[in-house]
């Protein structure tokens, strides 16, 4: 092993030796080199006269550029939008970042919680947690509704032995599955899983209450209880477009930061939806465990490998993205314009269910409970969900998404107030179509 990996190692057992045994075979081998990059860190703010070290062009201490290129990036400086970024990310944005989430989600205040590490998208985000906390054979327990690209980034990546429970049990979040199928983990000898949480979720558009966030939460800290270690990864990717008054509008990490040693609360979390910014891809991760303050060396060691991970990977994350993100957060306006946006979104949900309290639909599909994100879904009657979706392209041109046999998922964030009505008679109408043939 690298001595350079070895000493994280070190410092991360001795804060918690629970979160090294968390760390994958890859993941304990992981550091952030002290090469080019440090070298060049080192000569940034020592190299007084001369700075010869990184492998940028400039033209009069400012990045060489094209004019062509700089011309829509007005207000942008070239060092602003060319310049590579830091492993971690632009430290700005790194502290802007925390501190919205800290004003989204007010019970963190005093949590012990890392600053968080910049992704390229949560998806790259989600794939460095795979790297870094699952082996071949390690259990991943998800709820059986879930975003499809899971199965490619932790199953097919990592190999991780994908379980999953029941999402809804009457008209909520099945806490009792879930509850049991970490206790069976623990019963059946299971020394660490990872439990991947997304709300608002992906495919069906459901929140948690806050009565159901606390019994997730407890539920976690009773298998940490129980021995077993448990990194407890929240997808908040939705974050914030909470719809109503029945979704618990914090996330679901505030109630595990730093409540036990033997759980690892990561928040993985983006721009890409919360400031509507999707090819931008900026994301983050931050860390939290019990036993470990907020300046606490363990952290400092996994930031280390986060950011070896993404060396290796990608080297580091888009510098024009950052900016953008960044002036955006920095804004005055940035809270108003954001909820302007979640109000507008929320009328699309709220005629969604308008639309879908008509009679009618019976006889086609029941609705899963639905309350925030992008999405609803539709559980079929009769009619299988593949052949009904490429019904309702050949014949109506309508868009959706066949998720297994029964459920169509309906993406409103894309559709005007008025077009859900003809939207949801146009499913229908298709059902009847083969259903009635």
């Amino acid at each position: 092993m690298n001595p350079l990996a070895k000493d994280l190692n070190d410092q991360i057992a001795a804060v918690n030796p629970h979160v090294l045994e968390m760390l994958s075979d890859f993941g304990k081998g992981l550091y952030f080199p002290k090469g080019i990059l440090s070298q060049s860190a080192e000569a940034k703010t020592k190299a007084t006269l001369y700075n010869a070290t990184i492998g940028t062009a400039l033209e009069s201490g400012t990045a060489m550029n094209l004019a062509s290129v700089m011309a829509p990036l007005a207000g942008v400086s070239p060092n602003e939008a060319l310049l590579y970024a830091p492993a971690g990310g632009v430290p700005e944005l790194r502290q802007a970042w925390q501190a919205k989430t800290l004003a989204d989600n007010p019970d963190l205040a005093g949590a012990p919680v890392s600053l968080p590490i910049v992704t390229s998208g949560l998806t790259h985000g989600l794939s460095l947690l795979g790297d870094l906390f699952i082996d071949e054979g390690d259990v991943l327990l998800l709820p059986d509704k879930l975003w499809g690209n899971y199965r490619l980034i932790f199953g097919l990546r990592r190999g991780a032995d994908i379980r999953t429970f029941p999402f809804f049990a009457e008209g909520g979040f099945n806490q009792n599955a879930f509850a049991a199928s970490l206790q069976e983990l623990a019963a059946s000898g299971v020394k660490k899983v990872v439990v991947l949480l997304n709300f608002p979720n992906n495919p069906t558009g459901y929140a948690p209450t806050k009565a159901e966030g606390e019994a997730m939460a407890a539920s976690l800290l009773a298998a940490a209880d129980q021995g077993m270690n448990v990194v407890a990864i929240t997808d908040d990717a939705y974050f914030g477009l909470f719809y109503g008054e029945e979704p618990m509008r914090q996330s679901l990490f505030t109630k595990l930061a730093g409540k036990h040693p033997r759980l690892l609360a990561v928040k993985g979390d983006a721009a890409t939806k919360e400031v509507f910014v999707w090819g931008l891809r900026v994301g983050f991760l931050a860390y939290s465990v019990g036993g470990a303050d907020s300046d606490s060396p363990l952290y400092q060691a996994l930031m280390a490998k986060t950011m070896g991970c993404i060396r290796s990977m990608i080297s580091n994350c888009c510098r024009l993205s950052q900016t953008l993100v960044l002036g955006s957060l920095t804004s005055e306006t940035f809270y108003a314009e954001r909820a302007a946006k979640v109000a507008l979104m929320g009328s699309r949900a709220l005629e969604v269910k308008r639309v879908l309290a008509n009679p009618a639909f019976d006889e086609a599909w029941d609705a899963y409970p639905f309350n925030s994100g992008y999405f609803m879904c539709l559980r079929l009657k009769k009619i299988d969900a593949e052949s009904l979706r490429v019904h309702l392209l050949d014949a109506y041109g309508i868009g959706t998404i066949a998720i297994g046999d029964t459920d169509l998922r309906v993406a409103f964030s894309c559709l005007e107030v008025e077009q859900i009505q003809d939207v949801y008679e146009k499913i229908h109408q298709a059902w009847c179509d083969l259903a009635k043939a």
